[in-house]
C-alpha cells in the first residue's frame, strides 16, 4: 500500500485539481516521468504522446483557474488501448499491417475523454487484432506483479499501465474477457459495460457482435467516473443503446444491504486452484456480512457445449473485420492471428449459424439463472497469472480448452455488464479477482457493489512491488 501520487484515485485527485491544490501540469509531468523511467521494462505503451499531453494539461489548468471545471476527469492523465482511433496519432491494433495507420478523426470514446477534459498520455500495447497472441514486431507487456507472467492478453498494456501507476485510468476492450483478464492478472478494477452502452465508432473490430469497450482503474468509483464519461447514444454507431446514461455513482454510499447476489459454489470452485476458490468464497461472505442476501443459483447445464460456439463467431467476424488486408497481406500478420483469421475464413455459413444458435441458447439460459437475483458472483478468470514465453505469446495458436472461458464468454454472449475486483493474493503472491455480473444497464449497481466490497477490504489498495 502507498500514498504515492501516481497511485491515488481519480475521485481523490479531482477535488484537489478543482480547488487548485494540485496542478494538472504537475500531475501529467509526474506520470510522463514515470513512464520514461519504467515503461522500457513494463512495455505497456505503444505510443507516448508527451508533447500533446502537456499541452492538454496546460489547457485544463487554465480552464479550471478560470472557473470552467468540466468534471472529475478534468486534468486527469489517462491512456487508451491502441485500438482506439486518435486523430493524427498512429492506431495500430497490435498489427504490423497497420503500423502506418494514422486516423484523421478520434474514436467516440477518445472524443468523449477530450470533452471531459482528460489528458491523453498515449496508446497502449495489445495483442494482434485484440485476440490472444502478439505480432512479433511488437512488445509483449510485462505483468507488473511478476516478470514473464501473463498480463491478461488483449488489453494487457491497459492492465499493466493501470496497475503500475502509469495512468489513472485506461480503456480496454472485451470480446471474450479482455477487460476482465488484464484486470484480474494485474490486480485492477475492470468494468465491462452492457453491449451497446459504449460506442465502438473508431475502435478497431475483433468481433463486432461481441466487442465491448470499458475502463480499467484502481477503484470502483473511478471506473464509474470513466463509464459516465464514455457512455451514451452515438449517431456514428448504430448499435449504441438509446437508454439514457444514469449517474454511475448514485449507489456509491449505499452499500451492499439488500443486494441479492447469486452464488453457484460448484461453478465458482470447480477446476480452479484451491486458494483462488477460497478467496472467491471469502469475498461472497464479505458481501453477506455487509447485508447482501446470498441466493443459490445454478449456471446453465450445457455451458460447456455453449462455449464451443465462441471461437467460430469470433474467428469469422475477425476475418470480416480484416478483409481489406487478409489474405492479401497475410505475410505481415504474426503466426497467432494469421492462423485465427484463416480459421475464420474456413467456416461455412452453416457453421456460423450453428454457433450463433449456441450463443442464443446460452443467453436464454443465463436469463433464467439470473431471474431472481440482482448480481451473480464468480471468479473473473479461471486462473491466476501464469508463466509465459515468447513462443506462447507470439504463436502459433496453442490448444485451447473452451472451458477456460466459462467466467467470461457467457457474459459477452449476452452483452451483460460486469465488474472485476481484486480480492486476494495467491500463494505465489499474484492477484486474484472477484467478478460481479449484472443485468443489462446495471452498471451503477455494479459500481455500488464494488464500492461496498472495497469499503470492507484493502485488496484494491495493494500495488505490485518494485514499481
Amino acid at each position: 500500500m502507498t500514498d504515492d501520487l501516481h497511485y491515488q484515485t481519480i475521485l481523490g485527485l479531482s477535488s484537489q485539481i478543482k480547488s487548485g491544490d494540485l496542478s494538472p501540469v504537475t500531475l501529467t509531468e509526474t506520470l510522463l516521468a514515470r513512464i520514461e523511467a519504467l515503461d522500457g521494462k513494463l512495455k505497456s505503451y505503444a505510443t507516448v504522446t508527451a508533447e500533446s499531453a502537456l499541452a492538454e494539461a496546460r489547457t485544463a489548468e487554465a480552464e479550471i483557474a478560470a472557473g470552467r471545471h468540466r468534471g472529475p476527469l478534468h486534468g486527469i492523465p489517462i491512456a487508451v488501448k491502441d485500438l482506439c482511433y486518435t486523430k493524427g496519432v498512429r492506431t495500430m491494433g497490435g498489427c504490423a499491417v497497420l503500423a502506418d495507420h494514422v486516423p484523421d478523426f478520434d474514436a467516440t470514446v477518445v472524443r468523449r475523454f477530450r470533452e471531459a477534459g482528460a489528458v491523453l498520455l498515449g496508446k497502449l500495447n495489445l495483442t494482434e487484432g485484440a485476440m490472444a497472441g502478439y505480432n512479433p514486431a511488437f512488445d509483449v507487456p510485462e505483468n507488473p506483479w511478476k516478470e514473464s507472467h501473463w498480463s491478461g492478453a488483449s488489453s494487457s498494456g491497459s492492465g499493466a499501465a493501470t496497475a503500475a501507476g502509469l495512468a489513472f485510468a485506461t480503456l480496454g476492450s472485451d470480446t471474450g474477457g479482455s477487460i476482465r483478464h488484464p484486470a484480474a492478472a494485474c490486480g485492477t478494477v475492470g468494468l465491462k459495460p452492457t453491449w451497446g452502452r459504449v460506442s465502438r465508432h473508431g475502435v478497431l473490430d475483433l468481433a463486432q457482435s461481441l466487442d465491448h469497450v470499458g475502463p480499467l482503474t484502481r477503484s470502483s468509483a473511478d471506473a464509474g467516473i470513466v463509464m459516465q464519461a464514455i457512455s451514451g447514444l452515438d449517431p456514428d454507431d448504430p448499435t449504441t443503446l438509446v437508454a439514457p446514461v444514469p449517474d454511475m455513482l448514485v449507489g456509491l454510499e449505499v452499500g451492499a444491504k439488500g443486494l441479492r447476489i447469486g452464488w453457484d459454489e460448484r461453478y465458482a470452485s470447480k477446476d480452479i486452484a484451491p486458494d483462488f476458490a477460497a478467496a472467491i468464497a471469502a469475498s461472497v461472505e464479505v458481501m453477506a456480512k455487509l447485508g447482501a442476501e446470498i441466493i443459490e443459483v445454478t449456471m446453465p447445464e450445457k455451458l460447456r457445449e455453449f462455449l464451443a460456439g465462441w471461437p467460430v463467431i469470433c474467428t469469422a467476424e475477425a476475418a470480416d473485420a480484416h478483409r481489406a488486408t487478409y489474405p492479401d497481406r497475410a505475410a505481415e500478420y504474426g503466426p497467432w492471428f494469421r492462423e485465427w483469421l484463416a480459421r475464420g475464413n474456413s467456416f461455412s455459413a452453416a457453421d456460423y449459424a450453428h454457433a450463433n444458435n449456441l450463443r442464443a441458447a446460452c443467453e436464454g439460459a443465463m436469463r433464467r439463472t439470473m431471474q431472481d437475483i440482482d448480481l451473480l458472483a464468480c471468479p473473473s478468470t479461471a486462473q491466476e497469472a501464469f508463466p509465459v514465453t515468447p513462443e506462447i505469446s507470439y504463436g502459433p495458436i496453442p490448444e485451447r480448452d473452451p472451458w477456460q472461458t466459462r467466467f467470461t464468454v457467457p457474459m459477452d454472449y449476452a452483452g451483460l455488464p460486469t465488474i472485476s475486483l481484486p480480492c486476494g493474493l495467491s500463494e505465489l503472491g499474484l492477484p486474484l479477482s472477484l467478478q460481479f455480473v449484472g443485468h443489462p444497464l446495471a452498471e451503477p449497481m455494479l459500481v455500488q457493489a464494488g464500492a461496498a466490497f472495497e469499503s470492507a477490504t484493502d485488496w484494491h489498495r495493494m500495488h505490485p512491488p518494485g514499481w
